[in-house]
């Protein structure tokens, strides 16, 4: 296959991706219940696709129950064993996967920038689970990249590699559409995403972070979130993290001596005059003003 039969969108990833999955190993499996398996963990990512039967995984000492058309990815490092619990057994397919440097063939935990960036988080939890139907496109591409990997032909590598990109890519559009349903059913979920990003602000306010940011943080779209954390918080994400930099910079103008150029950078700001006008919105006086009318007060 030559550079001019692939599409637009994978010759940009391809171009453009610093670390694209590669699958290590693949299989698929039928077992009874008298199949057992000691507790084991991997440097890798492992996705297990339930076709027939049901089973649960005891991940870090976590019960997690896996049905028909269920998918379960577990994290790398995590303890984790498969128990089969149907009489008749059960069938499933397993995919290890790690991330590929493409320049330096280095292998990493971090992923195509979404969907990683949150399953990579140590607050999201030892694995991610969803749901999907049958006939979803996320189990015909499965089964595809099964039977390139078993294929003999010459364009088998490069047409896999390809699969695995899209499988990517729909995994990461359907873990996105669970989250922003949990926003119309105001679940408990949603709630813990909007705690994981307030923890995020507070962590990493001084930066120059953006909605998006903190967005892709918690795997939700812009416009989803914003709603969210309102209803959640009864205020902007924005106007949250302004918050916090100016609470920050009143406590610098208090305890210290630092020209207020240096506390706007100190606390996020990227020019004073951002600082000043967001300031004197929210404090009601100058960030020279504020500073004055707190030295007075602490004078004897």
């Amino acid at each position: 296959m030559d550079a001019a039969s692939i599409p637009k969108t994978w010759e940009m990833i391809l171009t453009k991706a610093n670390f694209l999955p590669v699958i290590v190993k693949n299989l698929e499996r039928v077992h009874d219940t008298s199949w057992s398996m000691d507790p084991n963990r991997h440097d890798n990512f492992e996705m297990v696709y339930m076709k027939k039967g049901r089973a649960s995984f005891e991940i870090n000492g976590e019960p997690v129950p896996i049905g028909p058309n269920d998918i379960i990815i577990i994290k790398p490092g995590q303890y984790h064993k498969f128990i089969v619990e149907s009489e008749t057994g059960c069938e499933f397919i397993v995919l290890n996967f790690k991330f590929e440097n493409r320049a330096s063939d280095e292998y990493s935990e971090v992923s195509l920038h979404d969907f990683l960036h949150f399953v990579q988080s140590r607050e999201a939890g030892a694995y991610i689970s969803l749901k999907v139907s049958q006939k979803n496109e996320i189990i015909t591409l499965l089964n595809r990249i099964l039977r390139e990997r078993q294929s003999n032909e010459i364009e088998s590598d490069f047409l896999s590699h390809l699969l695995v990109l899209e499988l990517f890519a729909l995994l990461s559009r359907a873990l996105k559409t669970e989250w922003e349903n949990n926003f119309r059913e105001k679940s408990p979920k949603l709630r813990e995403l909007i705690r994981i990003s307030v923890n995020y602000i507070h962590n990493h306010f001084e930066r120059n972070i953006s909605l998006d940011d903190i967005a892709r943080y918690v795997f939700l779209s812009p416009g989803y979130f914003i709603r969210a954390f309102k209803a959640e918080t009864g205020q902007s994400p924005i106007s949250y993290l302004i918050k916090i930099r100016i609470d920050r910079a009143m406590e610098l103008l208090a305890e210290t001596d630092d020209k207020i150029i240096d506390i706007a950078l100190a606390v996020g700001f990227s020019n004073q005059q951002r600082f000043n006008e967001m300031f004197k919105k929210l404090v009601r006086m100058t960030p020279m003003q504020y500073r004055k009318l707190v030295n007075k007060r602490e004078k004897p």
